[in-house]
């Protein structure tokens, strides 16, 4: 019955288009069990012809286990495999594949110890010692053959890192051409494009809309960075990111990018990004602006 359930994943897999899935999986199943034939765990050195047979029976339990922990991620974990997700989407899936897969196929192995190995070997037995032993040689094993896709696929992800962050700038120039940020003021607003932000004490900022590069949480405090008379500016106010957030809630292009930051998109000179965090370069004072993992999906859905 399991067996005929592989059978069906697999042929399921070829069909929708999976074959480079299958491939990686199979070569990381063949690379586990060769680890394990060379350095010879679970008592293997007893065995004669038929460790053979059980370094089999571990392969084809390691790829029912990868195909076990796709079927949790697309169905339960709501994280189908994509590449038109972006490269962080990419790294998060291999994470949680990983997080789920070692455990998974541990426990599947520890099973199998206790059922089939446990004959000539006394230390196969079903025990808490048993799976964490089995758990740390897994896990183990998962690392280095993570790092060796990493590093094999490095380009791939470069690449696709490089035509994110080109699309990307490319929607935000044609975004900041059409003239849509004076457009929301216009209608955000009956009155003109300037607002006061207050704090929580006497001090405000007066601003043009237009000239406001971002806001900062320092502390107690906001940063406020504009530009005034062709020079950048700032200034201090006692107050919330929440606060802020609901003064300038109106302005659609004004977005909050990071917990600690707010960022005028109509002043955003350019978005770079790599595998570890994208960021905003800002105009007129060229700071970096950092984009959260929680609010990068945000961030492309405006602009796209």
């Amino acid at each position: 019955m399991v067996f005929c359930s592989l059978i069906r994943t697999f042929v399921g897999c070829m069909k929708q288009g999976r074959t480079e899935t299958i491939s990686i999986r199979s070569v990381s199943c063949a690379f586990m069990v060769l680890a394990i034939a060379i350095f010879k765990p679970f008592g293997l050195e007893v065995w004669q012809w038929q460790a053979y047979v059980h370094l089999l029976a571990i392969f084809v339990l390691g790829l029912f286990s990868c195909f076990l922990t796709e079927i949790i991620l697309r169905y339960i974990v709501r994280m189908p495999r994509s590449y038109d997700r972006g490269v962080n989407y990419i790294i998060s899936r291999n994470l949680r594949f990983q997080c789920i897969n070692t455990p998974l196929v541990s426990l599947l192995i520890c099973l199998y110890r206790h059922f089939a190995m446990s004959e000539l070997v006394e230390g196969n037995k079903l025990s808490l010692s048993n799976y964490l032993e089995t758990l740390v040689i897994i896990a183990f094993l998962s690392f280095a053959i993570g790092l060796y896709w990493r590093f094999k696929f490095r380009s791939r992800y470069l690449a696709a890192e490089l035509e994110e962050t080109r699309l990307l700038n490319e929607q935000l120039k044609k975004l900041q051409d059409s003239g849509q940020d004076s457009q929301i003021i216009e209608e955000g607003t009956n009155q003109d494009s300037q607002i006061t932000l207050e704090g929580t004490t006497n001090e405000h900022v007066t601003l043009e809309i237009s000239n406001l590069l971002y806001i900062e949480a320092v502390g107690n405090y906001v940063k406020v960075t504009q530009l005034h008379d062709g020079e950048v500016k700032t200034n201090m106010l006692r107050a919330t990111m929440k606060q802020m957030e609901d003064a300038l809630q109106a302005y659609s292009m004004i977005v909050r990018c990071h917990r600690a930051f707010m960022v005028n998109l109509g002043q955003v000179e350019q978005i770079s990004s790599n595998s570890r965090a994208m960021q905003l370069v800002m105009r007129h004072s060229h700071d970096a602006i950092p984009v959260s993992r929680s609010n990068v999906n945000k961030l492309k859905e405006l602009l796209g």
